[in-house]
């Protein structure tokens, strides 16, 4: 019952599903492979913290013998999975990537945890991140208890953060889906940078029970895969109402790929969509927007001229400097990795309260004008970044502010909407590139749909990394 590493490289969710429903391999088989991908080639890259052997054959034994017996889960039955390392584990350290908490231990799982259990799936690691999810500023690769996350495209570039080791993991085939968290960029950026396909979710769509809280009203848990369809399936099964999230949402989401549109899409594209990128970055959008051109109509429109940038960065330091005062109070941000880490939580510290609030109310103001303008859209049509990943020997200041740019991230994060980011080719030293579909508040389904339509035109999706 085994199948070579070119069909598993290539395999979506859906095809493991059918292998392991048609006897051609095992969930057994599954997690030990995984598994060795992820102690040689995962590690290789900084991706992984920690392995979790003992969980994931005992929960691949059971998957097992589960199928055998036509108790069939659903689509994520019996696939490997791992976890940004700050969703927490029962009885599996949770570090939140940083050295001062490498012995952090929960008695309990995660609800994302415990949904992705039910559906079936099975842990095979707890993978690499920045160091309390960048929350402090960093200003560097290297600030990780693993660190600097690699990408499988080229080991001399940064993977991206704060998703760093997701990103790494399921670029390098080393992982079939991850689950990673965005607060502003940590999903769309290490998805453009490593060539996968990355879900943000509209915000309170996916509990945060159990996951470090660095922003409240900011944080959000989604799932990185190797194609927008995946990322339907893993969340299909991790959203929904928790009792112990008072801000996850009400309201039912299924992922019904059966119903959605392939054409007539109306898309919007931000008329400085390309100003700054790189060539590449600039050049493969446009041929993208060809190829979207074929399922709908694209109109240029302006985003409405807010201070978006200022608003999301003084909503995330003040509530990342509330998260963590014990932990600063206690000095122990001196046990951080990098060295601007250790100091600009002083500087958050001291943020006046007039500013978080004045911050808030123009927030309310930026989500009434973005779900006004996406109201007349399926999506909004970005780069997933403007360049590809940096040198993992140049400061961010150089190169990770030149990647974003254009206000959609911090418009789209603090008003909490979702986004689906999916490689759309490469650009320079080999690197991938990608787009992004940007839609309404509650709307995922809406943006699978463009992103699955572009995608089947395409095989970017489908490229394997030189380095994997």
């Amino acid at each position: 019952m085994s199948i070579d590493d070119a069909a598993l490289a290539l395999a979506s969710l859906r095809d493991l599903g059918a292998m392991l429903r048609s006897g051609q391999t095992s969930a057994t088989a599954l997690a030990k492979y995984y598994l060795d991908r992820l102690d040689s080639v995962g590690r290789r890259f900084n991706a992984v913290v920690t392995l979790t052997p003992e969980r994931a054959l005992r929960e691949a034994g059971r998957a097992d013998e589960e199928l055998a017996a036509g108790h069939d889960r659903g689509p994520l039955h019996g696939i490997p999975f791992g976890l940004k390392d700050l969703v927490a584990t029962a009885n599996t350290p949770t570090t939140w990537g940083a050295v001062p908490f490498k012995d952090q231990v929960f008695p309990r799982n995660a609800t994302v945890a415990a949904r992705l259990e039910a559906a079936g799936a099975v842990l095979v690691a707890k993978l690499g991140m920045v160091e309390l999810a960048g929350g402090m500023g960093y200003d560097q690769p290297d600030a990780s208890i693993t660190g600097p996350g690699l990408s499988p495209w080229n080991p001399e570039a940064w993977s991206g953060g704060s998703s760093s080791g997701s990103g790494s993991a399921v670029g390098a085939r080393a992982v079939p889906f991850a689950i990673g968290s965005e607060t502003w960029g940590s999903i769309v950026t290490p998805s453009s940078f490593c060539g996968v396909s990355g879900l943000r979710p509209t915000y309170g769509r996916v509990s945060r029970h159990g996951a470090m809280a660095l922003c409240w009203t900011m944080d959000k848990l989604g799932p990185m895969c190797r194609s927008a369809d995946d990322c339907g399936l893993v969340l299909d099964a991790i959203a929904g109402r928790d009792p112990l999230d008072e801000t996850s949402l009400d309201a039912l989401f299924q992922y019904r790929p059966e119903q959605q549109r392939h054409d007539g899409f109306r898309l919007a594209v931000l008329e400085n969509a390309t100003a700054g990128a790189q060539p590449e970055v600039a050049a493969n959008f446009e041929t993208a927007l060809g190829v979207l051109r074929e399922l709908g109509t694209i109109e240029t429109l302006a985003l409405p001229e807010l201070p978006y940038d200022a608003v999301a960065m003084t909503i995330i330091r003040a509530e990342a400097s509330s998260a963590f005062d014990a932990f600063l109070l206690s000095g122990g941000a001196s046990g951080l990795t990098a060295p601007e880490d250790r100091i600009n939580p002083l500087a958050y510290s001291v943020l006046p309260a007039r500013d978080y609030l004045r911050a808030l109310r123009i927030r309310r103001h930026i989500q009434r004008e973005m779900d006004a303008l996406l109201s007349r859209f399926d999506a909004i049509v970005a780069p997933g970044t403007r360049t590809v990943a940096g040198p993992i020997s140049e400061s961010f200041s150089k190169s990770l502010r030149r990647a974003a740019g254009d206000g959609l991230g911090a418009a789209g994060n603090i008003a909490g909407l979702p986004a689906v980011c999916v490689p759309n080719g490469f650009g320079e030293r080999g690197l991938p590139t990608a787009i992004q579909f940007v839609g309404r508040a509650g709307a995922e389904n809406t943006v699978l749909a463009v992103a699955g339509a572009y995608q089947q035109r395409t095989d970017w999706h489908r490229r394997l990394p030189p380095h994997g």
